[in-house]
């Protein structure tokens, strides 16, 4: 017996953080993305679900993080074809490229700390958890997420993985702005550090701070939107299916936004 549907709008807005028209709009980017197309790999059999429950399934189970053997019966599925709907659709989620920018676009990257329990891709990091470190870059003005880069062990410092995840080549021609942490990254702003004498910045220079402050919260803010889908907060998949996951979190998070 299936007991989350589609078709009760009332229930789309508590288990997906998305309203009805939102996930109505998710539905037919999954559709334009050739979601009615996919099987589950069985030649002759489709999926018992339609594709707005399929697409549901998938937001439900990155908001609440329920297991697949929790989620599979809301559905009325096994948890392996869960699974298998959430391999399949969580792809056409993604985020998709941003291909036109404004000449003026600043971008703020942050890079926040997974727990990921797949230990090939995960190291322990300063939260004492075996993580994975997930760069976001949003346009400053919109605060929409642009680009997610590829998860990294969550022991490498954020110059390194800004470089490493390849967010740096998605980002590359706009200004960016971040942290301190950001060193030795070429092109990026970073706020001006205290002369190593011990000295005072002059006033200009903590006004400069104060502002770059201001305007690099965003990006936390944005973060902590994004773990909103629990499944940020321990991620039991694969390591390696992390950075689709990110990406279709982040195309949630901007639908959240944009409407």
């Amino acid at each position: 017996m299936q007991v989350i549907s589609s078709s009760r709008s009332e229930w789309i807005a508590p288990f997906t953080g998305l309203e009805p028209g939102q996930f109505r709009k998710l539905v037919r980017v999954v559709a334009a993305r050739g979601g009615e197309a996919v099987t589950d790999g069985r030649p002759g059999r489709q999926w018992r679900l339609t594709l707005p429950d399929r697409v549901l399934l998938v937001a439900v189970y990155w908001r609440t993080n329920l297991t697949m053997r929790q989620i599979g019966p809301l559905f009325g599925v096994s948890h392996s074809a869960a699974h298998r709907v959430v391999d399949s659709l969580g792809p056409l989620l993604a985020l998709a490229p941003v291909r036109k920018r404004r000449v003026d676009q600043v971008a703020i990257v942050d890079g926040t700390l997974v727990p990921t329990r797949d230990h090939r891709v995960a190291e322990r990091s300063k939260n004492y958890r075996y993580s994975t470190n997930l760069q976001v870059a949003i346009d400053a003005d919109t605060r929409l997420v642009i680009a997610t880069g590829d998860p990294q062990p969550g022991n490498r410092n954020d110059c390194t993985v800004y470089r490493d995840s390849g967010i740096a080549d998605r980002l590359a021609g706009r200004p960016v702005m971040a942290d301190g942490g950001y060193q030795g990254n070429e092109g990026v702003i970073m706020p001006y550090r205290k002369p190593r004498d011990g000295g005072e910045l002059p006033d200009w220079q903590e006004d400069l701070n104060a502002v770059h402050r201001t305007v690099r919260a965003r990006v936390e803010h944005a973060l902590a939107g994004m773990k909103n889908w629990k499944i940020l907060r321990d991620y039991r998949r694969a390591g390696h299916t992390l950075a689709v996951t990110a990406a279709g979190i982040a195309f949630l998070h901007n639908l959240t936004i944009t409407g």
